[in-house]
């Protein structure tokens, strides 16, 4: 479904408060006054929070699909370019979008768990695990890649680094002497340095290469 510019500022307004004061806590009236509508245009357009959230969920799973399926038809890469593509993108996704991560963390580790929400985690969860599994095989179809690998260690490996260092960015300041560092100076180098850990970490991983050698 499109959007119109007003419906997109709406929801990305929801979107910056859910990550603050998670679902539950937010009312359809917050969102109305922080994006300076009334509220019975976010019911016209939306009909409900649960719409809304599902909106946002919707434009999020399209972005992210889209990117990898782009990724996995590119025919003048080698799977290990893939899979290194595919490290960049997971870490400018979730290090550019934040919110929407913390509203995907905040909502798995509650106690109170909507169940509609879960419902549009697992399935953007199994969307990209789907996508990456066509990765896998294409590398194992060539032979450079291993046989044995567990997709969902994979995948908890890549998204879990990626957002504890997220939430943990003031320990990771601390611990390695960068707290003169701005935000935007941090977060620039903090990506590369998870894009060279995760290469690596991955390279042995996957590839025959390291597993031939043990």
């Amino acid at each position: 479904m499109d959007y119109n510019a007003k419906q997109i500022q709406i929801i990305e307004v929801a979107e910056r408060l859910f990550a603050q004061k998670g679902f539950a806590g937010t009312s359809v009236r917050d969102i109305a006054q922080a994006a300076d509508v009334n509220v019975s245009m976010i019911s016209y357009y939306f009909g409900s929070k649960e719409k809304l959230i599902e909106a946002l969920f919707q434009i999020r799973m399209t972005e992210s699909r889209s990117r990898l399926e782009t990724l996995i038809t590119n025919a003048e890469l080698v799977p290990m370019q893939k899979i290194n593509l595919l490290i960049d993108s997971v870490i400018d996704r979730l290090t550019g979008n934040q919110c929407f991560h913390n509203i995907m963390m905040r909502e798995t580790l509650s106690s109170e768990r909507n169940a509609a929400i879960s419902d549009h985690i697992m399935n953007l969860k199994m969307r990209n695990i789907e996508l990456m599994q066509q990765l896998i095989r294409e590398g194992q179809a060539a032979g450079v890649f291993r046989d044995d690998i567990d997709m969902s260690l994979m995948t908890t490996t890549l998204y879990g680094t990626v957002n504890y260092a997220i939430a943990s960015q003031d320990f990771y300041k601390k611990i390695n002497n960068l707290e003169h560092m701005d935000q935007a100076e941090f977060l620039t180098h903090l990506k590369g340095k998870l894009s060279q850990h995760l290469k690596s970490l991955f390279k042995s991983t996957v590839t025959n290469e390291h597993h031939n050698q043990n």
